[in-house]
């Protein structure tokens, strides 16, 4: 099959039948474009002259490049590689999967940050309560501590999401749904926003049922909370970085130092596997070893 029909197929199944975010087709299509591109370079046009050689080539070349690509790069780029051509190859398309013996690259596990119970508390309180986008940013930072929701779980939220109470309905990778408890703090910093600043915000755009708008109406993107999260690390002066992602990291520590069963973690998260969330009680060893250095009478 032509490359371009095959990868279109590949696109399209991703999409469609695995229901995969939009930010995780973005990057199997820049990935896969990337190789695309390598192999018309080597004068082929078709997948039928893909041989096993020819992608440990491919790999081999990014692998070797400078600067050296980090691994996470690296082993994401194979797993797209090899998701195309497994698609190929149980499709039918091509008798046999050239990356079936391929072994993806060890990546280095590095550990979630996340932030102290005290500079939470000091990034929730930076937005100022008189200013109506404060009161927004205020919203959905408490929201995003108080159930570990990613930041595009977050935007992409309806009014109706919250109609159920003590508890929030998120819509996860692969469109699976999820429900999490929502503490009382979140609830009311949601419920003054709603009362207080989105009817006006709503007003200044079209009609739209996402919770969080920005100040023209239009529903607040990724980009945008990003920016919210920043600027209000900046003005609570916590130097160390701080990402869309940190608030999650801590949501899931701060539950686990506090006893949290490691499954219940999981399941508010989202992650398919157990495997996943248990890097976040690598963290909780940390406070274990401090506790142990400065309680035990031999441990210095």
């Amino acid at each position: 099959m032509p490359l371009h029909r095959a990868l279109n197929a590949y696109l399209r199944h991703i999409t469609i039948e695995r229901g995969l975010s939009e930010h995780s087709i973005a990057a199997y299509r820049r990935d896969l474009n990337a190789y695309v591109d390598w192999l018309r370079e080597r004068g082929i046009e078709a997948t039928e002259g893909i041989t096993q050689a020819i992608v440990a080539e491919f790999i081999g070349e990014r692998s070797a490049a400078d600067p050296p690509p980090a691994a996470t790069s690296l082993a994401r780029l194979q797993s797209s590689v090899r998701g195309w051509h497994r698609f190929l190859a149980r499709e039918g398309i091509e008798e046999d999967d050239p990356t079936g013996r391929m072994r993806p690259p060890k990546t280095p596990q590095r550990l979630p940050k996340a932030l102290t119970i005290e500079q939470v508390e000091r990034l929730l309180a930076a937005p100022s309560p008189e200013d109506p986008m404060g009161i927004r940013d205020r919203a959905l930072l408490e929201l995003l501590y108080a159930t570990g929701a990613r930041v595009s779980e977050a935007v992409s939220l309806d009014v109706d999401d919250l109609s159920y109470g003590d508890v929030l309905r998120l819509r996860g990778k692969g469109d699976k749904e999820r429900i999490v408890p929502v503490g009382s703090y979140a609830r009311a910093a949601v419920d003054a926003y709603l009362t207080r600043v989105r009817p006006g915000l709503a007003a200044k755009g079209r009609a739209t049922a996402r919770l969080f708008l920005g100040a023209r109406g239009a529903p607040l993107s990724r980009q945008s909370a990003w920016l919210i999260i920043r600027a209000a690390a900046e003005k609570a002066q916590i130097t160390s970085e701080v990402s869309p992602h940190t608030l999650r990291h801590s949501f899931a520590t701060h539950l686990l130092q506090g006893g949290a069963d490691v499954r219940v973690v999981q399941e508010l998260l989202g992650h398919a596997s157990v495997a996943t969330t248990q890097i976040y009680t690598h963290v909780s060893v940390d406070t274990l070893r401090d506790v142990y250095a400065t309680s035990h009478p031999r441990a210095t």
